[in-house]
Formats: C-alpha cells, structure tokens, sequence
C-alpha cells in the first residue's frame, strides 16, 4: 500500500513539475530571435580558426576554453542569434582586439583552432577607407593603428613623404588592433577578407 502512495505521489508531483515549466518552454519556442547587434562581417573568428566556416563550426565543441585563457578577453561567444553557431566564439574588433598571444590555440582541445605562428595567423586583413581617414583627408594627425600594431611595419606603417598616412601590407593578419584604436567615429579602418583588398574602393 505503501509503495502505491509513493508511486502514486511520485507521478503528481511530476507531473505538477511538467506543468509548471511548460509555460516557460512554449514562450522560449514562440520567442522570436533577437537580431545581431552589430552586421555578421565585423565578427571574426579567433586565430587559427579553421577557413572552412561550415568545418570550424562541426568542430568547436562550444567549451569556452579559449575565452577562458584570453588575456584582453577579446573572445565572445554566439548565443541564440547563432543559430547553429551557438557557443562558437568571435572577435568583435571594435569591441578588442586580439592581441595574437596565442593562448586561444593552444587551449582549443579539438582542432577548431589550430595552433599557428602569429605571423601565419589569417584572420583577414585591414581595410583602409581613404576618404574618411584623418591624415588621408588632412584632417589631423593620427598613427594610434600604426603604433598599436603587433606585427609592425611588416603589417601596417606610414606612407613615404607622408608619415602620417597609414597603409596596410601583405603581412597584416587580421588583429582588428588597429580597428580597436581607431578614433573615427565611422570607424574608416576595418576587418575584410583578403580578396577584398587593403583600401576601401569607391565609386565617382
């Protein structure tokens, strides 16, 4: 008798607890998602990230480990407006930079992100927008990207006859430093894919 009471009190108070949450299930399904906060191209994927997106996505496990072990905590994560890349982590450059120490890599214990000297790293490359720049429209003087920049001359220095004039070389790999420093407000340097080329094109 005993043990159908127990049972029997079992299956109520289950079922009270399904009850009591399904509320908050069925809003959480007819939620609508929230849109991205800021446009999908400014985010870029730690150093070492594998290039295929859809591969880098199947093999980061979602561990943390990464923003964990990040020094200037550059790394965020996806939530629910990932979609499938939830908990993947990304670099928002206009938020911090990336500082390529490398820790990131070395923490990652799938091959989500691979371990790869800094300056191999291919996050992408700085995209310099001319028109807006204040040395490129004599507007001021300015260097905060050229001097803030981990890699140096061989990624970003000053035009010839003009040192206040930035300009991006084949070794930039992506930091977003430069992006972080900017004191534009339109932010005229920024983090593109390499095929899209060091200086912003425009149309007359």
């Amino acid at each position: 008798m005993k043990r159908r009471s127990f049972l029997s009190g079992l299956a109520t108070g289950t079922g009270l607890l399904f009850a009591a949450g399904l509320p908050y299930g069925v809003v959480r399904l007819l939620a609508p998602k929230p849109v991205h906060a800021e446009p999908k191209g400014r985010r870029l994927r730690p150093p070492g990230a594998l290039k295929d997106e859809q591969a880098f996505v199947d093999a980061c496990i979602g561990c943390g480990l990464c923003g964990e072990v990040c020094p200037p905590r550059c790394i965020e994560f996806h939530g629910r407006e990932g979609g499938h890349e939830i908990n993947t982590p990304y670099i928002n450059p206009e938020r911090k930079g990336c500082i390529l120490c490398g820790k990131c890599m070395e923490a990652c214990p799938t091959n989500a992100l691979t371990v790869t000297p800094r300056e191999k790293v291919d996050m992408g490359v700085a995209q310099i927008d001319r028109a807006a720049c204040y040395p490129w429209v004599d507007k001021g003087v300015c260097g905060a990207c050229v001097s803030v920049c981990p890699l140096g001359e061989r990624a970003i220095s000053f035009r010839m006859w003009n040192q206040y004039r930035p300009v991006v070389h084949d070794g930039c790999v992506g930091c977003g430093q430069c992006v972080e420093v900017c004191p534009h407000p339109s932010l005229p340097i920024r983090i593109v894919d390499r095929r899209e080329g060091t200086v912003t094109p425009h149309r007359i």
